[in-house]
């Protein structure tokens, strides 16, 4: 599974272990105009090629903000963001949109697959934004289902899928663009036990192939199959740890 050519024990073969994500002293301030809430608090968050880790918390904490920061889906008050060396402040919304498309892959906990395509076309929706051309779309789809164990559902919609092999499609339409990231959202918590085991057995093995992700979850059990586990309450991190 997942044989694209990336180097085992979780190298990435030319991209060494530089940084890929370079957060510094960043604020997210939501103004309603009757209240100001200070969502983060000076987050300090340095991310290397081909990482492994959890950031967790409980709700309210300011993962999700700090997720949505990183995956160019919202933008900080204040602070330094680096993506591979990129400034992301100031970027337009172009351009923010683009880096969206081709260099983070998304996996979220409700799997936001559209309804009224296949399993084929919602994977397939990356490549059509990011204008590749149509053989080599149908190659790069067909591939991606052959690595995640379905080549025999590519046709099939969403309610016609159980909800593993939901999130494995999603995990595909993520890989679709060879993102540089992938952001993973409470991937398991509209799973069952067995299926959840699965997700993050398929996590595990993208990262020995090369792969860079982050996953945001409160689970405890989860964030513990990681490789780092930054703990992050009241807006702050409050711990950045190794997992044996």
């Amino acid at each position: 599974m997942f044989g694209n050519g990336r180097k085992k024990n979780g190298a990435n073969p030319g991209a060494g272990n530089g940084d890929l994500i370079d957060l510094e002293g960043i604020r997210k301030v939501y103004d309603t105009g009757a209240i100001k809430v200070e969502a983060l608090r000076g987050v300090d968050l340095t991310v290397k090629e081909n990482e492994f880790l959890a950031i967790v918390g409980p709700s309210g904490s300011g993962k999700s903000t700090l997720m949505n920061i990183i995956g160019c889906l919202d933008t900080a008050t204040d602070g330094s963001y680096r993506l591979k060396g990129e400034q992301v402040g100031g970027l337009s919304i172009d351009r923010l949109a683009e880096i969206r498309n081709k260099r983070v892959g998304f996996v979220f906990q409700n799997f936001n697959l559209l309804p009224q395509l296949t399993a084929f076309e919602n994977v397939e929706m990356p490549l059509l934004f990011k204008g590749t051309q149509a053989r080599q779309r149908r190659e790069r789809v067909e591939f991606l289902f052959e690595q995640v164990g379905l080549s025999d559902r590519m046709l099939h919609r969403p309610v016609e899928l159980s909800g593993g092999q939901m999130q494995r499609v999603a995990i595909a339409r993520a890989l679709a663009c060879e993102p540089d990231i992938i952001l993973a959202d409470e991937p398991t918590g509209n799973l069952d036990t067995t299926s959840g085991r699965d997700i993050v057995g398929m996590f595990e093995e993208l990262w020995h192939k090369g792969h860079t992700l982050v996953l945001i979850t409160h689970d405890a059990a989860l964030a513990g199959r990681t490789k780092r586990v930054v703990h992050v309450q009241d807006g702050a991190v409050v711990s950045d740890e190794a997992v044996a």
